[in-house]
């Protein structure tokens, strides 16, 4: 309740700072767009949950709620593949945020089976960590080890710390803008993070597998945080390959929160209230306290006629299981043993670290080893306090999740966007960090029928709004702290950007 309080507090302080608003030029989302070979546009999400809402005569969400996604649209021999990238939410046209969330949606027919089979990947956040004397994996975060759950806000702070020299944190994303190949079997787009504003919050997982969270321990900023995907086609193998390249880029600034006072790290020394304490920078601090970084992923996927499960190269089932697989692939199954998907770790096992105290430039690299691990799911995805807001936003479901297949909505809605209804947890560390520079690339895989065509698939235009709900779901945690009661102007909504309302089953 403590920690519910303090972060609650902390973000409606943040919000009500008046800020300037970054304007996003937003397209409507039609139907016909999935009829395209590609599309590239960004939507305001809410937008379109306020008028299929409207039209619907369902609860609607607050008109000053605006949530910029950026989504790009591949529809090749197929394979139709959705890409949902949070650019920023706005308040009002008074304050804004930027949360780097990013999904992929892959929907397909099976080699074999030619099976309909839908498959999300999402990134959840940063976490940082440190190993303890009585750590059960090492150089990996664990329930024994000192965990430190790292959120991306993009936020002003100088209303809560009037006294503190905080740099501007003037977070921002850009998109890399979706290409191709002449020969359209390669496609490219991304989007990159700038000047991040991270709060770090002490996080445990305790032995009946419950995550808690006790206080905010600091805040950092990130120089960046880039995603550049590359997708590949290869209509003779009937395989189809996709590259999530992240760039986690270095640490500028630490504020340490002893008390009520925030000790500043940067590239110089350590500071209280812009006095100079010690020539110790934010690097030596980091790598004295054995800091260590990790992303958290989830994957999940989705048949219509059958389950699925997923292995490990040993035939480990990686479903809500502590499993290494920084060497080998996690493979996707449907249950009568036909292969849909593959995350390869092994192809990538290390990752390049750039030492910015020894050169600035960031031109030399050092190849170290990730660690890819499976986790229990339950001990991440149903945390009381930091995933809260994420279970709250689930009662838009019902606006959203339209003009799909009705069975494959169903079983979609079901596990697509439910972190505890995935297939499986994926963490992988980065032992080596000293908050400097890292890139790193896992490889994905999916075992497809392609066909001549490039007409779209039945019924998948609804599907992007699941990929949405997974790219922005922690985005909301923040919009629905706002402080209610503005009046909502009037609105005028046609058919055209919305797809047919979904069967009656709903």
């Amino acid at each position: 309740m403590e920690f519910r309080i303090v972060l609650g507090t902390l973000l409606v302080v943040c919000l009500s700072t008046t800020l300037v608003a970054v304007p996003v030029s937003a397209d409507d989302l039609l139907k016909t767009d999935f009829q395209k070979e590609s599309f590239a546009k960004t939507v305001d999400y809410f937008e379109y949950a306020r008028a299929w809402a409207l039209l619907h005569g369902l609860p609607r969400p607050k008109n000053f709620w605006h949530a910029y996604v950026y989504m790009a649209y591949v529809n090749k021999m197929g394979l139709q593949m959705l890409y949902a990238g949070l650019q920023n939410i706005s308040l009002a046209n008074q304050a804004f945020l930027t949360i780097p969330m990013q999904s992929i949606l892959l929907h397909y027919k099976t080699e074999n089976n030619s099976r309909d089979a839908l498959v999300a990947s999402s990134f959840v956040m940063l976490m940082g960590f440190n190993d303890t004397a009585e750590s059960i994996y090492s150089d990996s975060p664990d329930r024994n080890d000192t965990l430190w759950a790292s959120f991306s806000l993009g936020i002003n702070l100088k209303q809560l710390f009037p006294d503190v020299a905080f740099p501007a944190f003037n977070s921002k994303s850009e998109i890399f803008a979706l290409t191709h190949s002449e020969d359209k079997l390669t496609w490219e787009w991304g989007m990159k993070y700038t000047n991040l504003t991270a709060l770090w919050i002490t996080t445990y997982i305790t032995e009946d597998n419950e995550t808690e969270t006790s206080r905010p321990w600091g805040l950092a900023t990130y120089e960046e945080l880039t995603f550049n995907y590359t997708l590949s086609l290869d209509p003779d193998t009937h395989r189809a390959t996709i590259s999530q390249d992240h760039v986690i880029g270095r640490m500028r600034d630490l504020w340490v929160f002893c008390g009520l006072l925030p000790i500043h790290y940067n590239g110089s020394g350590c500071y209280l209230f812009g006095a100079k304490m010690s020539d110790e920078n934010v690097y030596e601090f980091l790598q004295r306290n054995n800091v260590k970084m990790s992303i958290v992923e989830f994957q999940t996927s989705v048949m219509l006629d059958r389950n699925t499960y997923s292995t490990s190269s040993t035939g480990q089932n990686v479903t809500n299981n502590e499993v290494f697989v920084g060497d080998s692939t996690i493979s996707t199954y449907a249950d009568d043993g036909e292969k849909i998907f593959d995350a390869a770790f092994g192809v990538k096992e290390t990752y390049n670290l750039f030492n910015y105290t020894e050169d600035p430039t960031e031109n030399t690299s050092y190849a170290c080893d990730a660690v890819a691990r499976t986790v229990e799911i339950s001990g991440y995805a149903r945390n009381r306090n930091l995933f809260n807001f994420h279970r709250n936003f689930a009662k838009y479901l019902p606006l959203i999740l339209v003009y799909m297949y009705p069975q494959l909505y169903q079983r979609a809605k079901e596990t697509i966007a439910n972190m505890t209804r995935a297939d499986y947890l994926f963490l992988v560390s980065y032992p080596n960090y000293s908050g400097y520079r890292i890139e790193h690339d896992p490889l994905y895989t999916v075992y497809f029928a392609p066909t001549i065509a490039a007409g779209p698939e039945p019924g998948f235009g609804g599907v992007i709004v699941v990929a949405v709900i997974a790219g922005i779901i922690v985005a909301v945690a923040v919009v629905i702290l706002r402080r209610r009661g503005s009046k909502e102007p009037s609105q005028t909504l046609t058919d055209q950007a919305l797809p047919p309302p979904p069967p009656s089953t709903i």
